[in-house]
């Protein structure tokens, strides 16, 4: 029997709730990952799907659990075009309680149906989401034509230790589904000539980090004059670099976006950056780093004594990349931006973490439009790439994946969920918890169309 709208509610703000109570700070996902599968196997016990279904822990350190489920195909039906997997992680950023309204893992609910605390958004919420509309398609006899996977990994906001989605899929190659949603999409943006669309991931950049060396000559900092300070040339160097926003260049995936915002808009890349820019807030600062390299200066040297002039300074450069860019594209980019008049070098203090992506239309962004069709009608799929990492980029190099970040949100403002992550106050609008379930559930059977009854 379906559990009823309300219970389910309930289900998933208390399975939220537990999450977000157990600290895993970077670390400690066993305990997290444990309370899951003892959810799942409470969830189903007593159903016909207590037999079918596969929960297993699978760890690198036994503190440090990944979670897997599979429901899996039923033999009888014909197949779907692909599998698919409910992917998320476990793991979240420290949490100052000094600077919260709210205890972070005390899981506190206000009176405006807020739920506070730490992965409350990064992403306790859709973790919590998507094992409940697994456990609910079980129990109520949804019969997958392809496998329905359940992936909450480990390490995913660090990543040092190299126990979460990378080593899971490179030690598990039986894991490899067709089709992801993991987290990056879903914020509900009005924009300003009133039409509503919602964010959808369909790809990460990527990173290749430039370190910029400015060249000079060491001297006695008594004298300023003597031999050739390499720290003013750095500054120099960097009032090019400026903020490190990127040079405006073209893509599909970029002209995917601003087909959704600007349909007519003009041919000039840089103005039709600026019209799109112009409909929402977000946009001001998420569209142009979707246009190019982005070098954000970061990281800091010059001189090991203060009273020495150093013959050599350098900063670090967090450059973001597009998918399919090499280290030589970004090399020849940052040297233009640099220019050859004043002496440096460039070179590459940590290798390529190339940017990925999927196809921004097939089987996953159809079902997305047909969700919206019917609970938010008039609403629009943006594609937008994401400018951080997240474990798609894992996903899509092992198998191939169509992994996509998109997780419904209409009562919790985009505002709210931008300055919550990483952040203070990190919160949640309860009932996005339980839309999160629906579209999950929606998914499964538009994807998988097996013969269950309808939730």
């Amino acid at each position: 029997m379906s559990t009823p709208r309300t219970s389910l509610h309930e289900e998933v703000l208390e399975v939220t709730r537990r999450l977000i109570r157990i600290d895993t700070t970077n670390g400690n996902e066993t305990e997290a990952a444990d309370f899951l599968a003892g959810y799942l196997h409470d969830a189903v016990a007593g159903t016909p799907a207590e037999q079918r279904l596969e929960v297993e822990l699978v760890a690198k350190d036994p503190r440090r659990a990944n979670l897997v489920a599979r429901l899996p195909a039923e033999a009888s039906l014909p197949r779907a075009e692909g599998s698919l997997a409910f992917v998320g992680h476990l793991d979240v950023v420290p949490a100052d309680p000094q600077d919260w309204t709210h205890p972070p893992f005390e899981a506190v609910v206000d009176d405006a149906g807020f739920l506070f605390g730490r992965g409350a958004v990064d992403m306790k919420n859709e973790v919590a989401a998507r094992v409940v509309a697994f456990a609910e398609l079980a129990r109520t006899g949804f019969s997958p034509r392809a496998d329905l996977w359940l992936v909450m990994v480990a390490d995913e906001e660090d990543g040092a230790a190299d126990v979460g989605m990378r080593w899971l899929l490179e030690s598990r190659p039986d894991i490899r589904p067709t089709y992801a949603v993991n987290e990056g999409g879903g914020q509900r943006l009005e924009l300003s000539d009133g039409r509503v669309v919602l964010t959808l991931a369909v790809g990460e950049k990527g990173t290749q980090p430039v370190r910029v060396t400015a060249l000079g000559e060491a001297g006695h900092a008594s004298m300023p004059t003597i031999g050739d300070n390499a720290v003013p040339r750095l500054g120099e160097l960097m009032t090019r670099i400026g903020r490190g926003l990127p040079t405006l260049e073209g893509s599909e995936l970029l002209e995917r976006t601003l087909d959704v915002l600007v349909p007519d808009r003009s041919p000039d890349l840089a103005t039709a950056m600026d019209q799109a820019a112009t409909l929402h807030p977000m946009l001001v600062h998420s569209l142009p780093p979707l246009a190019g390299i982005t070098m954000a200066p970061t990281l800091l040297s010059g001189s090991t004594a203060r009273n020495v002039m150093p013959a050599r300074a350098w900063v670090e450069l967090d450059c973001r990349i597009l998918p399919g860019m090499t280290p030589e594209e970004v090399l020849a980019a940052v040297a233009d931006r640099l220019g050859r008049d004043l002496p440096h070098e460039l070179s590459f203090p940590e290798p390529i973490v190339p940017g990925t992506s999927s196809p921004a239309d097939g089987p996953v962004v159809a079902a997305i439009a047909g969700f919206l069709a019917e609970h938010e009608p008039g609403a629009t799929a943006l594609p937008l790439l994401c400018t951080g990492f997240t474990d798609s980029s894992f996903l899509r190099a092992a198998g191939g994946t169509a992994a996509y970040g998109f997780s419904p949100f209409r009562s919790t403002p985009a505002d709210v969920l931008d300055a919550g992550y990483h952040n203070a106050d990190e919160r949640v609008h309860v009932d996005d918890l339980t839309l999160s379930v629906r579209f999950h559930e929606q998914l499964a059977r538009r994807l998988l169309g097996g013969a269950a009854a309808s939730s």
